[in-house]
């Protein structure tokens, strides 16, 4: 294949670029909107892509086979090295494909980027099984069913980069979303637990609500979806994915080129070791009160905050 776009850098601005060189990044839901964005993107710096997509419809029927081959296709047109897989997320034995299709191609994997998803939206009084089960399946059993057979490799070689993809809809909540606000928020729990597993392998995990225009959005973004490229959701999955980047177990809001860390954080709160009902009723603001809140890294850092209240009074 042509290389011509991975010479040595040769310039000051070359020289402060971020590389992949060597490192083979794994992505899900990658045949299109955000996915191959991120493809696209790791591919031009040097890593080698495992592009999956099913090929479904945005509700999860269906499948397609082209869709993950035509990004291949075009990675491998610029230049780059890709390879497709058409696995469903949403079974261990798929999960299982998607990662022996990395190792038997490279022989290794280094970056997971969990994106693959459906939408089953339903108002939650009208929302049966056959609106919660795929969407669990796909989003939050996804993660879990592609990251594991990774995760072994990971620990092996003592280096790993998980990102998966969150959304508003589950950290914040959004109107005829249970189904998929519960597996989205359900990923962020994912997500802090890896990074607590990770940390002595120099695994890293992160999680992301992105912001963008896509297939699965297109219906509901309006005016505003012209400056909601899905490209520029790229450039924080690309700094999270980088061997330079030090943080784990974080959240980061990102579209239309802004990018924030959202946290989950804790308030001072009230202690009385005989705590009763009437208590909780008249101390309520003070509980409620966000001044001088703490966020918490991890459980440990948490119930620290326990014993700090309980050993102060």
């Amino acid at each position: 294949s042509n290389r011509s776009l991975y010479r040595r850098p040769t310039t000051v601005d070359e020289m402060n670029t971020l590389g992949y060189d060597g490192k083979v990044a794994v992505i899900t839901g990658a045949g299109g909107g955000l996915g191959r964005q991120h493809a696209l993107f790791l591919a031009s710096r040097g890593a080698l892509i495992v592009v999956n997509d099913l090929g479904g419809a945005v509700d999860g029927a269906g499948s397609d086979a082209s869709a993950a081959q035509k990004v291949v296709d075009e990675i491998r047109s610029a230049g780059g090295e890709a390879v497709a897989n058409h696995d469903s997320v949403s079974t261990p034995e798929g999960g299982e494909s998607i990662i022996k299709t990395a190792i038997d191609a490279y022989g290794r994997v280094d970056i997971v980027i969990n994106n693959a998803g459906i939408l089953r939206d339903k108002t939650f009084h009208n929302m049966t099984s056959e609106f919660v089960d795929p969407v669990i399946d796909v989003h939050l059993k996804g993660a879990f069913n592609v990251t594991r057979p990774a995760w072994i490799h990971m620990r092996e070689q003592g280096y790993g980069r998980v990102i998966s993809t969150s959304s508003a809809a589950g950290i914040f909540g959004n109107f005829g979303q249970a189904n998929y606000g519960a597996a989205k928020m359900g990923l962020v729990g994912f997500t802090r637990v890896l990074a607590a597993e990770g940390a002595k392998y120099n695994i890293k995990s992160n999680v992301i609500a992105p912001l963008a225009l896509t297939r699965m959005t297109e219906n509901l973004m309006g005016a505003i979806g012209d400056k909601l490229d899905p490209s520029l959701v790229t450039p924080i999955v690309a700094w999270l994915a980088h061997e330079d980047c030090d943080v784990s177990g974080e959240i980061y809001s990102v579209g239309g080129g802004r990018v924030a860390r959202v946290f989950i954080g804790e308030t001072q709160g009230f202690y009385k070791s005989g705590l009763t009902l009437e208590d909780v009723r008249d101390n309520w603001a003070q509980i409620r009160d966000t001044d001088g809140y703490q966020i918490p890294a991890n459980l440990p850092e948490e119930t620290g905050m326990f014993f700090n209240a309980m050993k102060d009074a």
